[in-house]
């Protein structure tokens, strides 16, 4: 089959039992990045050239066999059996085959487990869903499994964490293709997060650990999240429950293992992050997260990353100014 040189062949493997939401997500991003400019063309194969049924049931046709078509971009979706069961050698057969010839391959989700059974992981980063990532560094030992990344590049071999990771991954592909200016159009026209940097957090700072047991400590935990920017100090949540500041301190201990302050801290962080990848400043980022000053923001950031909050910026985020009222 030949593809004009100006249009880019995004082929999908897909297989029985592949997660639909892995193939979709990501497709719809390349489908509506050509209402915007782009000219790519999406593709499925099978191993075998055969439809394949999904992980919901649904039929899947493709249209051929790995080796039938030449990609561009080559991706691979996961499924719920990996890593519980074996991997197929035929999977394994069938991500090497166009990986030779791809401008660039990548993974979604446990997809990354063929990769690894391909090889293609060896000496690489990687990430894939947090729950599996231990399970990943174990059948890959070369691997430098990354567990807290949404997704990975190394070189022209990419990973991704969750379901909804592939959406953020297939973003960052189309921007390295076109830029973010259209990047930005696709992720309004499919009304997602204007594209989370890879390096962000695969869960926010409520979602760690388990939910606190008390209905006292759940109402500290919702009004901090709700409203970061607010007196969050010590005194003022103990006053919000009319409880001394030493149970408060207690209940965070046992319950979260973390203190009132570091729990502050870590809502704030979160928002920050994704506010200098939306676009914002460093002082903005600080001011709209609930820091005291730049520089407490930055502390934290040198505590946690070991970069400075315009340093991350320019390392994982697209440095573009998020646009009010549009």
């Amino acid at each position: 089959m030949t593809v004009p040189v100006s249009q880019r062949l995004i082929v999908f493997l897909v297989y029985d039992g592949v997660t639909l939401l892995d193939v979709a997500g990501p497709a719809e991003v390349f489908k509506e990045a050509n209402r915007y400019g782009a000219d790519y063309r999406i593709a499925l194969v099978s191993p075998t050239g055969d439809g394949v049924t999904s992980n919901l049931g649904f039929g899947i046709s493709v249209d051929g066999a790995v080796g039938d078509l030449e990609p561009d971009t080559y991706l691979v979706p996961g499924s719920a059996r990996f890593p519980r069961t074996p991997m197929p050698g035929e999977l394994a057969d069938a991500a090497k085959v166009p990986a030779a010839k791809a401008r660039r391959i990548a993974s979604i989700c446990t997809g990354a487990f063929i990769l690894a059974a391909a090889g293609l992981l060896a000496g690489k980063r990687a990430t894939t869903h947090w729950k599996v990532t231990r399970e990943l560094a174990a059948r890959c030992p070369t691997c430098h499994v990354e567990p807290d990344a949404i997704y990975v590049r190394d070189g022209s071999t990419y990973s991704s964490a969750g379901i909804t990771a592939g959406i953020d991954l297939a973003l960052a592909l189309v921007e390295e293709d076109h830029g973010p200016d259209l990047t930005r159009d696709v992720a309004r026209g499919l009304v997602v997060y204007l594209q989370r940097s890879g390096g962000q957090s695969q869960f926010s700072a409520p979602l760690q650990g388990p939910p606190p047991r008390s209905p006292a400590l759940r109402s500290i935990t919702d009004l901090v999240t709700a409203n970061p920017q607010g007196d969050h100090s010590l005194p003022a949540l103990a006053k919000h429950l009319n409880m001394s500041t030493r149970h408060l301190g207690r209940l965070f201990q046992e319950e979260l293992d973390t203190t009132p302050a570091r729990y502050v801290e870590n809502i704030r962080f979160d928002l920050a992050r994704a506010l200098l990848d939306g676009g914002h400043n460093a002082t903005e980022a600080a001011a709209l997260a609930g820091f005291p000053s730049y520089e407490s923001m930055r502390r934290v950031f040198g505590r946690k990353l070991s970069l400075s909050p315009t340093a991350y910026q320019r390392r994982f985020g697209t440095a573009r100014r998020a646009e009010v009222g549009r």
